[in-house]
């Protein structure tokens, strides 16, 4: 999985260059792409429907998105893209009384890979710029029945750029319902990996949340020099695998029985 906001794909040269941003999603090839910042019909952009370019170019089959902020010309939101089917989609709204609109863009992808299939529920957000906003934001999104109705072990992931430069979100909101921080710079820090700004990261805004049946093998951040070029923020990237359930040994009720007795693992860049 990977998280980027690509700053409507203007770089920090302030060019509009949405091939820099294919390119780099294109080298890490994730299997499920969050972003934000997407611009849809915007002078800026070209007019371009950055969510259709970006996924046609690199070949995603499934893709939603949940338009936040409308323009005098044109509206701009949150993308996720996707190489397994989307069942569910809805974008919720976490916009904070006069504050510019924000939301939760929430996609349910049923994940098929060495023999298990499973439901994954990934929240893609994009956080306001004031402390108090994103407490609120990230505690009505969290007691939304949107998560409520997810039992405590299932596979669910909220990741985007959190605007949280301090860290606070983690305990404050996220460890209280259960999950844990994949892109800490280490197990129990509270700082997480820097991505902005992309040319010198001081703060680690770029966050990936998850809880449920999920294990993260790998977590980083890009390292490619077009990155630090391509928008002002660096993407980060998760490897998780899938585990199935346990209090079923082995055997998830969940599963279609052509799967029932396959490897209780499912590993994979998502």
């Amino acid at each position: 999985m990977l998280t980027y906001n690509i700053h409507k794909a203007i770089g920090v040269d302030g060019k509009f260059r949405p091939d820099r941003i294919i390119a780099v999603l294109g080298h890490h090839d994730a299997d499920i792409v969050l972003l934000q910042e997407v611009d849809r019909g915007v002078p800026r952009s070209n007019h371009h429907d950055l969510a259709s370019l970006i996924a046609q170019s690199l070949r995603y089959q499934y893709r939603a998105s949940g338009m936040n902020v409308f323009l005098k010309r044109g509206r701009y939101g949150n993308t996720t893209l996707t190489r397994f089917p989307i069942d569910r989609q809805r974008n919720i709204d976490l916009t904070v009384s006069w504050r510019k609109r924000r939301g939760a863009q929430h996609t349910s992808i049923t994940i098929a890979r060495n023999g298990i299939q499973a439901t994954l529920d990934v929240f893609n957000v994009h956080l306001g710029l004031s402390a108090m906003e994103r407490r609120r934001q990230v505690a009505d999104l969290l007691e939304s029945s949107q998560i409520t109705r997810l039992g405590c072990d299932h596979p669910c992931i909220i990741a985007g750029d959190m605007n949280d430069w301090r860290g606070m979100l983690k305990r404050q909101r996220f460890a209280k319902h259960g999950f844990t921080c994949a892109t800490n710079r280490r197990p129990g820090s509270r700082w997480a990996i820097r991505t902005f700004p992309s040319v010198a990261p001081t703060g680690g805004l770029d966050k990936i949340f998850f809880r449920g049946r999920l294990k993260p093998i790998r977590v980083f951040r890009s390292r490619l020099l077009l990155a630090q070029e391509a928008s002002d923020h660096l993407p980060v990237i998760a490897d998780f695998e899938i585990l199935a359930d346990a209090s079923s040994n082995g055997h998830d009720p969940a599963l279609p029985s052509s799967v029932q007795n396959a490897s209780p693992t499912m590993s994979g860049t998502l």
